[in-house]
């Protein structure tokens, strides 16, 4: 008995003498380990916390989703700052000194943290511009695909292959960025058709129109239209103008569809494409812009070369 006594009396005095001092404390590894076990459980709680309130608190909200998510992860921020701030007194650590080396220390690291710092900030941008959020259908980069987290450091996007492109925020600042869906979630998709001089151009538009009209994931409001674009040397050249919401992260999936069901109106009404034309092409142009009623809105939201015609 004597024997553990000892131990136990060896042994606390290891975890109570001081081997680090900070101002006028000192740090002994008792300190050490109560800080530590404490922080990893105030993490724990925070985590959980800034789940309960995306998901939870600020679902009862108007809120959109990366709203929520930002001020989710602002509400986590704050609790672990305060929340270490408690545990550093309640350990008897005294928190002046502390404050002048983390005040060192971020002088000294500051100039490491220029882009870190950069990307914060404009994440805040995004968020009270709100040039993107989430669920939005963006290119950047050469790449495309739709918005599925913001948070204040980067932003991610999911692509139709199913890969998730993370994007620093300050890139949203700095470059230039095509948003589908800013203003609208309906797009104008225009397909160039070629077809043979021999081609009547009134029956060659109405059939055309039928294969918009008829396909389930083109609008009727806006209407497609056809536009007889010019009397080539090899062909008549017309292009074909869809309006479509479902289709939006699906283009290639419209194209191909409209293409079958164009080259099978054509074989029935015996139209013969223009010699040399093994595929039909296709363009994109955002037209969301004739749901506008702010003509500075519309000329924002067409892609330069582009017009409302």
């Amino acid at each position: 008995m004597h024997s553990l006594e000892k131990f136990l009396a060896q042994l606390n005095s290891v975890f109570q003498t001081p081997f680090l001092p900070i101002g006028k404390s000192t740090i002994s590894l008792w300190h050490l380990i109560y800080v530590l076990t404490l922080f990893v459980v105030l993490v724990w709680f925070t985590d959980r916390a800034k789940g309960w309130i995306e998901t939870r608190l600020l679902t009862r909200t108007s809120l959109d989703v990366g709203i929520r998510q930002t001020l989710a992860s602002l509400g986590r921020g704050l609790f672990l700052t305060v929340g270490l701030i408690i545990i550093l007194q309640t350990a008897g650590i005294d928190l002046s000194s502390i404050t002048v080396i983390a005040g060192a220390l971020g002088l000294g690291i500051s100039f490491g943290l220029q882009q870190v710092t950069s990307n914060f900030v404009a994440g805040v941008t995004l968020l009270i511009e709100r040039p993107i959020k989430v669920g939005d259908r963006i290119a950047v980069d050469g790449v495309t695909g739709d918005v599925i987290k913001i948070s204040l450091r980067a932003t991610t996007m999911l692509t139709n292959d199913n890969i998730a492109i993370i994007v620093p925020n300050a890139d949203f600042i700095k470059g230039k960025i095509t948003n589908w869906s800013h203003s609208s979630d309906i797009v104008r998709f225009s397909y160039p058709v070629p077809v043979a001089h021999s081609a009547r151009p009134q029956k060659v538009m109405e059939v055309l129109l039928d294969v918009a009209r008829s396909h389930p994931g083109v609008l009727t409001e806006p209407a497609p239209d056809v536009v007889f674009e010019e009397y080539g040397e090899k062909a008549i050249n017309f292009i074909l103008r869809v309006y479509t919401k479902d289709y939006l992260s699906r283009p290639n999936t419209l194209r191909s569809e409209l293409n079958l069901a164009i080259y099978k109106a054509f074989a029935k009404n015996e139209i013969d494409f223009a010699y040399g034309a093994a595929a039909i092409a296709a363009t994109t142009a955002i037209a969301a812009a004739p749901l506008l009623s702010n003509p500075s809105a519309q000329a924002a939201a067409l892609p330069e070369g582009s017009s409302k015609s």
